[in-house]
């Protein structure tokens, strides 16, 4: 992208609407993103520090007039310059407290949908972190957290809305608040702090009870409860005054050099520290799945409905899921439209391990919350009915090239035939000779393919009748000579019918190896998705405790023991659930996923299925009705 694009927009009816060609960008992003969400208030400068992240002066809209330039929510997406293979995601968000709207709650939703789609928050405001600092996050930050669960509900492990501080947190993202135009020493009682140390300071609570101290401990206590890391930067002013409307066209000599040395460690910190964008239960974000997202929060937006990630979660998983059978389907089918027919069952069998471990490989890094294998099971049962077809036609073309050399090969027999040369006394003794070589040719040819025996099997039985006559008026034989000869001939044909029956069985048992794989590997890629997932959902709930462990020793060290009894809980019951029972619990429900796409997959794939794919028809073939 060389410019950012709207990504939400405010309509004209007021209400918010993703915009298309911001989606389709992000259709097109698989790679995992970062990202980075600036918010703040009006005029606060945070299209600067976004284009800064950019790598670029201009971009973002800075705008040099008191009238705001970024409506809505403004996307740009730029290679990470720190991990090869991601996408740095950059929102610009509408600045907060815009006279122009006329209305706080759209405040509220575009603060909303910053956190939400965000795994790192930069809030942006001017001049210290004072009190006055606080009021203006009161709306729409402090209501918009302090009531998150009529805005935001989330769900525990058994299915109820709760409201967990640490729910929150594990997927809450990082928070850093910029101070622009910082103009103070940072200093506290006389000594020097660090800009972290400065903002924990003003993060501390007030004690004692009654309305104004709760007020003052609201956007307090959100700031420490739901995000789980807190960062600060402070900038002097980067020009004097007069200058400020030219800054995105002045060259960075004329910036003041501890702005920028400010700015440099606050862009490496974000490209250092910003995690990749996940979603409830661990699952990495990709650009595709990024778009889904938003559309998924504006939707439920635009109809009023609270805001659940995991229902987010869960509606994304099915659109996700469903492009991840698609996508793993094309893979199989690309890789298996590179073997050429006919080929033998083992060519085919070898191809289709390697080409449906590789669709497999590609679903499940791309699908998730797979409800009981739905998906999966779909996707297996596709493949099948793929390699079946195939199968089908690797059948029919074999057939075909077998009969075509026949043909060739037994030409000559056939002209001579015409001719009577085999009606002349000692005739069958030629005729015979002559369809030996025939057979012994037709078995040294190469890629025959799995019909071969079949088809020479129906091949020497079209020239039974023919042999017979040849036999009979051949007069240099004797009738005991010809019932020999008959004999013969009969044991032969019994020879090639089991020769052929010894094929069919070989094939049926590749065909049940074949599944068999199949269903190992379909259990082993699964069960290791499973133990994954028990992964990140371990270290969301550590970092949950991380947050609420420091969280409990600020509280103790401030005096408020009351409350940090209170987290107390919390914290049990995330170290409960970080606990090696707990997490062997998690592994043995994998395991029973395990057992249960099992059952969804002998649904699709069963033995009779197997044995049809191998039954092969012994269908007339083309010398049955040749006249002699």
């Amino acid at each position: 992208m060389e410019q950012p694009v709207c990504l939400v927009a405010n309509a004209e009816n007021g209400e918010l609407e993703v915009a298309e060609e911001a989606l389709e960008i992000l259709r097109g992003l698989a790679q995992p993103a970062v990202v980075v969400a600036v918010v703040g208030l009006y005029r606060t400068g945070k299209s600067y520090l976004l284009n800064w992240l950019a790598g670029k002066r201009t971009g973002f809209s800075l705008g040099s007039t008191v009238q705001s330039h970024t409506k809505g929510i403004w996307m740009w997406c730029v290679p990470h310059p720190r991990r090869a293979g991601h996408t740095l995601v950059l929102l610009d968000t509408e600045r907060l407290g815009d006279v122009e709207k006329g209305s706080t709650k759209n405040d509220a939703w575009i603060f909303a949908l910053a956190v939400l789609l965000s795994s790192t928050l930069v809030y942006n405001s001017k001049g210290t972190i004072d009190q006055y600092a606080m009021d203006q996050l009161q709306y729409p930050f402090a209501s918009f957290v302090s009531e998150i669960s009529k805005r935001i509900q989330t769900k525990g492990q058994d299915g109820d809305d709760f409201e967990d501080d640490s729910r929150y947190c594990r997927f809450f993202p990082g928070f850093v608040w910029a101070v622009r135009d910082f103009t103070l020493e940072l200093k506290m009682k006389g000594e020097g702090v660090t800009e972290d140390e400065y903002l924990e300071s003003a993060l501390a609570r007030k004690k004692g009870h009654g309305k104004g101290v709760a007020e003052y401990n609201t956007t307090r206590d959100c700031l420490r409860n739901y995000f789980p890391t807190r960062k600060c930067f402070v900038f002097v002013p980067p020009v004097p005054g007069e200058q400020m409307s030219q800054l995105a066209a002045l060259p960075d000599s004329a910036l003041h050099p501890k702005f920028l040395s400010q700015t440099r460690r606050f862009c490496e910190y974000v490209f250092q520290e910003a995690q990749v964008k996940t979603i409830p239960g661990g699952q990495p974000v990709s650009g595709q799945l990024f778009g889904a997202l938003v559309q998924s929060y504006v939707g439920t937006i635009r109809s009023g409905q609270v805001l659940c990630p995991d229902n987010a979660v869960t509606a994304m998983a099915a659109i996700e899921n469903e492009a991840a059978v698609k996508e793993a389907l094309a893979l199989y089918a690309a890789g298996m439209r590179t073997q050429r027919l006919p080929a033998e069952l083992g060519e085919l069998s070898e191809a289709h391990g390697r080409c449906e471990g590789d669709a497999l490989t590609l679903f499940m890094r791309r699908s998730f919350k797979d409800e009981e294998q739905a998906f999966q099971g779909r996707l297996m049962a596709a493949i099948k009915e793929s390699y079946g077809k195939l199968l089908g036609e690797n059948e029919a073309a074999s057939k075909h090239s077998c009969c075509a050399l026949l043909e060739e090969l037994s030409a000559a027999m056939q002209r001579k035939l015409s001719d009577g040369v085999y009606s002349q006394p000692g005739g069958y003794e030629v005729y015979l000779r002559d369809r030996s070589q025939v057979v012994e040719d037709f078995r040294k040819a190469p890629n025959k393919g799995v019909k071969a025996k079949a088809v020479l099997e129906q091949f020497l039985a079209s020239k039974r009748t023919e042999a017979e006559t040849v036999l009979n008026v051949d007069k240099k034989m004797t009738e005991a000579e010809k019932v020999l000869a008959e004999e013969k001939q009969r044991a032969e044909m019994l020879e090639q019918q089991q020769k052929v029956a010894e094929e069919k069985q070989l094939q049926t048992e590749q065909l049940m190896k074949d599944q068999e794989r199949s269903h190992q590997e379909n259990v082993r890629q699964l069960e290791a998705k499973l133990a994954e997932e028990v992964a990140s959902a371990q270290q969301e709930a550590e970092r949950a405790l991380e947050c609420k462990l420091t969280e409990h020793e600020a509280m103790l060290q401030q005096g408020f023991k009351e409350k940090a009894k209170m987290m107390e809980e919390e914290i049990a019951e995330l170290r409960k659930e970080m606990s090696a029972e707990k997490m062997q619990e998690l592994l043995n429900t994998a395991n029973v996923y395990g057992k249960i796409f099992r059952v969804v997959y002998d649904a699709f794939v069963s033995e009779d299925d197997a044995v049809a794919a191998a039954d092969y028809h012994r269908e007339p073939g083309p010398w049955k009705n040749r006249p002699m």
